[in-house]
């Protein structure tokens, strides 16, 4: 396939899980439909075309991969189920009492590497699985996906010193800087900025680049795949609710389930 082809068929997937988001949102009735729209493009990426993985083979030779920003756990589960390690009619049972599928994830789950949400963590449990596989001479990627909202947490830069310390360069943290946490707006709830400056600061390699363009995530990864000494953070500048006109930039659906007038609106926008 060539790379413009390559492109088109992310683009597309990218248009499935969005549909597959909010439809499984708005079946919940509850759910975070604002954050998880926001890094689809760059789970899309990592799912279909970074990451070394597959429902068949043994884990050991597989890339990981842990959602720190845990509420955008639709996204996450969508994709799973596109990639066969569950059926997509379990998607479904997202927050059913009797479900499948949990408001956050969880190691139960096929295809989930670790029970998530509680903010800021994510980063540490992926340093100790970079770290194990130096240890073990494990050849595998390691992979994080964090809320901007969470970088308040002191653990983040708790753990931000201990990868930068243990040189993982097996370690890849992408930021979803979409600019909007539960109260607000983040530079307004707490200062990140400079951001960049910050990480760099902390002895990590930065890149930034839009999070929500196809194109620009790709060449992300590839860069960060060459860093040797350091760990690698992408700040992936992106749009909440990125892919429906009336999401994007709206804190209210940080964690408001569309109704159903907007679910059909939503979804004829993805078509």
């Amino acid at each position: 396939m060539t790379m413009s082809g390559r492109i088109n068929y992310l683009e597309e997937k990218s248009k499935t899980i969005r549909r597959h988001v909010i439809s499984m949102i708005y079946e919940a009735g509850s759910g975070h439909p604002g954050g998880s729209l926001s890094s689809i493009d760059i789970l899309v990426v990592l799912y279909f075309h970074v990451m070394r993985h597959n429902s068949k083979e043994e884990r050991s030779k597989q890339d990981r991969f842990v959602l720190s920003k845990g509420h955008a756990a639709p996204a996450l589960y969508a994709i799973l189920a596109e990639c066969g390690y569950f059926p997509l009619d379990s998607l479904k049972s997202l927050r059913k009492n009797d479900g499948y599928l949990q408001g956050h994830p969880d190691a139960k789950i096929k295809g989930v590497e670790v029970s998530s949400g509680s903010l800021g963590q994510g980063l540490s449990i992926a340093n100790g699985i970079a770290l194990a596989a130096k240890l073990d001479n494990k050849k595998f990627g390691v992979f994080t996906l964090l809320g901007d909202g969470e970088c308040d947490e002191g653990q983040i830069w708790e753990a931000a010193m201990f990868a930068s310390h243990y040189k993982l360069d097996n370690l890849t943290a992408v930021v979803d800087r979409n600019g909007l946490q539960i109260d607000g707006q983040t530079e307004k709830i707490m200062c990140l900025e400079p951001f960049a400056k910050k990480w760099e600061s902390f002895g990590w390699k930065v890149i930034e680049i839009d999070g929500n363009k196809i194109p620009e995530i790709i060449q992300g990864f590839e860069d960060a795949s060459h860093v040797i000494g350091k760990p690698t953070v992408i700040i992936a500048h992106t749009f909440k609710g990125k892919g429906v006109s009336f999401m994007e930039w709206i804190n209210k659906f940080h964690g408001s389930a569309p109704n159903k007038e907007e679910m059909r609106g939503a979804l004829n926008e993805l078509i």
